[in-house]
């Protein structure tokens, strides 16, 4: 490609280094946030009489971050499709990171009375502002400047974010749970998030040395930008945003409820120890960080919609498998139950979808377009899912059989909304380059 010529492969390694390793940070401060939430914040900073409402108010703070999310996404968005790609991951990243840090120091409901919820509030806002236009950025980044026949796998890579950041996050809780309870709830819990500054320093430091892609590159130098992306996205692709928002029900809902709420399943309903738990999530993490770039090369040469229908029916089967394994209170049943729906055949869908929805978008709104597919329907996604995993399961005498009809009922959603974006996807690739051509 003509676009490519000038790019070495040191500079495409460079991008997906500061990607990666960025995308990383801000899914790690992300999750570190929802792995504590049931088991901490709930007694920290919501400490009512029934531990039920605790749960679903530690659960309400942590769906607030995914509300937060498209707010992020469009603003950066907007300056990112008109600015740069590079210069709103710098901000994003810093944003993220204090907020973080600042959660790890915030004094409990016991030391400072409503004040702590409020602030805790604050920042999980701040974080998914944050995180909000981080992941359309870092997606971006090496979609844009890797070849056209390797865009699955390229994209794919700060997709591997998402996992790292989990096993890192999940993994930090853990070898803090071994600690005696009483110190794990005073202190243990908040070195994790404290220690996130030396992560944001790091992963500045490599995102100062980058350049901005090609692609943005060139739409600047054509003087292409337009004046307000997400209406040009809104009135340009209305049909690829609701496809894109509904091929990610499923992504949103079957992650929540393998990474987030399962653990606190598996401690309150289950009764087992919370390290069980905590180290179950992070093997399925390490295990889904070979598999999110194996789909990604897949798509390549499947077809992202293809792959991704396929991943979403999967899906579908394993929900009630997984839920029977992992309610016989087995340890070995209970890892298996999350490793392999969710560290193996999740991947399917999680590798293709970067690539599947910057597809959906010409480069003059691709930042805008991918972020609000992404982000908003995050928050009926992923958001509020705990809180609904945790009703389904109380609703039915604490089994979660409610709950996994859900999650098949997500799975065909999102399996019938991806395969139709296969024609929409190539449509759009047609109409970026007539525009670019004209």
């Amino acid at each position: 490609m003509a676009k490519n010529m000038a790019i070495t492969d040191q500079d495409l390694r460079r991008v997906v280094t500061a990607s990666m390793i960025g995308a990383t940070i801000e899914w790690y401060d992300f999750f570190l946030y929802g792995t504590v939430a049931g088991i901490v914040f709930n007694k920290l900073f919501f400490p009512v009489a029934d531990p039920l409402v605790s749960i679903l108010l530690a659960y309400t703070t942590f769906a607030i971050g995914f509300v937060a999310r498209p707010v992020g996404g469009l603003i950066f968005g907007h300056f990112g499709d008109r600015i740069g790609r590079k210069s709103m991951l710098i901000l994003t990243l810093m944003i993220m990171g204090v907020a973080t840090v600042l959660i790890g120091l915030l004094p409990s409901y016991q030391q400072i009375g409503i004040t702590a919820p409020i602030l805790l509030l604050v920042l999980r806002i701040l974080q998914g502002i944050g995180l909000g236009g981080e992941w359309g950025g870092a997606v971006l980044m090496t979609y844009e400047y890797a070849d056209e026949d390797r865009r699955g796998l390229f994209a794919s890579l700060p997709q591997v974010g998402l996992s790292i950041g989990l096993c890192l996050s999940a993994g930090v809780v853990a070898v803090a749970s071994s600690l005696p309870e009483q110190q794990f709830l005073s202190w243990g819990w908040r070195v994790g998030f404290i220690a996130s500054f030396v992560l944001v320093v790091v992963g500045l430091y490599i995102r100062l040395r980058i350049m901005e892609t090609p692609e943005f590159t060139k739409l600047k130098a054509q003087r292409q930008e337009v004046r307000i992306p997400f209406m040009s996205a809104i009135r340009e692709y209305p049909r690829n945003i609701i496809l894109g928002m509904g091929a990610r029900y499923i992504d949103g809902v079957f992650f929540n409820v393998f990474a987030v709420f399962s653990i606190s399943y598996i401690v309150n309903t289950l009764h087992l120890s919370r390290t069980t738990a905590l180290w179950a999530v992070c093997s399925s993490a390490f295990v889904m960080i070979f598999f999110i770039p194996l789909f990604g090369r897949l798509s390549d040469s499947w077809g992202r919609g293809k792959t991704y229908a396929i991943g979403s029916v999967l899906l579908a089967v394993t929900a009630y498998p997984a839920f029977w394994a992992m309610s016989s209170g087995n340890v070995m049943a209970i890892f298996a139950a999350i490793i392999i729906p969710f560290g193996i055949v999740y991947a399917m869908c999680y590798g293709p979808e970067a690539a599947l929805f910057c597809d959906l978008f010409d480069p003059r709104v691709r930042y805008t377009g991918i972020s609000f597919v992404y982000q908003f329907s995050g928050i009926f996604s992923s958001g509020i899912t705990p809180i609904v995993a945790t009703y389904l399961v109380a609703s039915n005498a604490n089994q979660p059989w409610y709950l996994c009809g859900y999650v098949v009922f997500a799975a065909l959603v999102s399996a019938a909304c991806s395969a139709a974006i296969k024609g929409t996807a190539a449509q759009s690739a047609a109409g970026s380059t007539a525009r670019r051509a004209a």
